[in-house]
This record gives C-alpha cells, sequence and structure tokens, in this order.
C-alpha cells in the first residue's frame, strides 16, 4: 500500500499545482534565512560595537567585523541544516492545494472537502516548524554521540515527524482534526514507515526540496487507502 501511494504520488509529480506550492515553500524559505542571517550579523554587531576593548589589547576596530562575519558563517551552517526542517514547515501551510490536486484526479467521485482555516493553517505550521527544529537540533547530539547509526536516528525521526504531520493534513480536510489523531493512533505502524520513505530522500540535496509535495500526496493516498481498508 505505502508504494502504490508513493508511486500514484510520483507520477503526478508534474501536476502544475504541485510545481506552484514548491516554488513558493522555497520562496520563502530562502528569504526567511536570509532575513534570520542578515539579522544575527545586524545584532552581533550592535553587541561588540565598533570600538571594542579586550584586555592587554585595548581598543580593537576589527573585532566587529571579525564577529560579524563569524556570526554569517554559522548562520549558513545552520541554514544547511535547517533548510529541509523550515522547507517543510513552511511548504505545509499549502499542502492543501497538493492534497486537493491529488483527490481531483485521483478521487473525482468524493465531495468537496473543508478547507482548512488561515489561522489554524498558521498555528499548525508554527507548531510543525518548531518541533522540527528542536527535534534536528537535539538529534545533532545523538549524531556524534551515536555517529554509526546517524543515518538510521535522522530517518527514524524525520519519518516520525513527516508522517505524523502530512497524514493529520489529509484526513483533517475529510473527518476533522478529532477524528484524524484517532485514524493516526490507529494506523501509526504504517503512518511512521511511511514517513520513513519520505525521510530517506532528505539526506539528498535539491531532492529533498520536493519530499513535503511527495509526503503529503503520498498520505493523501494512504488517508483514503487505510479509510477502505
Amino acid at each position: 500500500m505505502i508504494l502504490r501511494a508513493f508511486l500514484l504520488a510520483l507520477g503526478q509529480i508534474g501536476d502544475p499545482r504541485f510545481r506552484r506550492v514548491l516554488l513558493l515553500g522555497v520562496a520563502l524559505t530562502l528569504a526567511l534565512l536570509f532575513a534570520a542571517s542578515a539579522g544575527v550579523m545586524q545584532l552581533v554587531g550592535w553587541l561588540v560595537g565598533e570600538d571594542a576593548r579586550l584586555p592587554l589589547l585595548g581598543e580593537v576596530r576589527w573585532l566587529n567585523d571579525l564577529a560579524g562575519w563569524s556570526s554569517l558563517l554559522v548562520m549558513l551552517v545552520l541554514s544547511v541544516v535547517l533548510m529541509v526542517p523550515v522547507a517543510s514547515a513552511i511548504t505545509s501551510m499549502f499542502l492543501d492545494q497538493v492534497a486537493q490536486a491529488v483527490e481531483d484526479k485521483h478521487y473525482p467521485h468524493l465531495p468537496a472537502a473543508a478547507p482548512v482555516g488561515f489561522a489554524d493553517s498558521v498555528r499548525d505550521t508554527l507548531s510543525f516548524l518548531g518541533i522540527l527544529i528542536a527535534a534536528n537540533l537535539v538529534a545533532l547530539v545523538l549524531y556524534v554521540i551515536f555517529t554509526p547509526a546517524a543515518p538510521l536516528i535522522f530517518w527514524a525521526l524525520n519519518g516520525f515527524l513527516l508522517g505524523r504531520e502530512y497524514y493529520t493534513l489529509a484526513a483533517m480536510r475529510r473527518v476533522g482534526r478529532a477524528e484524524a489523531k484517532r485514524l493516526r493512533a490507529r494506523n501509526s505502524g504504517t503512518i511512521w514507515a511511511a514517513g520513513t520513505l519520505m525521510a530517506i530522500p532528505l539526506s539528498v540535496p535539491l531532492v529533498n526540496l520536493l519530499i513535503p509535495i511527495l509526503g503529503a500526496a503520498t498520505f493523501t493516498h494512504i488517508y483514503h487507502m487505510t479509510g477502505r481498508r
């Protein structure tokens, strides 16, 4: 079932609505990361000051530039780590359009789904973003401690989070939030396995940006398949 759902989603990857959501999510993610980097540089520059003083050395005029560029380097490294979680979370604001595209093509007999309100969408996105970033930052410590198992930890963690988010998104459009959580608990093993399938390509640059789109489409199919089952 998982493989069939994934192949159906992959076969629809050229859908114009899929491309629109992808481009919108990537553009907003890059804008957010750029703004965050600029903000951190400005903050560090303000804290250090133009004419910083060090013990024994006295006034050091170049310290401000060093601190600013160092903070930029740190932000660039963090951006690489956080690019996928941030893109996934931001793109999730628009994944209702992906689910609708899937249902229009494969389940045209269904009545219109209840749209997710903008306030609920923003709230869910911020919650998902916070969980993704926190979990992946904590996982960095686990990667160091359990280095040989780092890929497995990454796949299991992000597979759980992605599966949980995308299945809930697909289900709540049809049955509401409370019932979506009940169905998610009943099909937790399938959802985690499918989420892990989505998480494995997260390690591949550029391909990982497609995962939110493929994930939403795949889990829309999985929701309807588990519903029939």
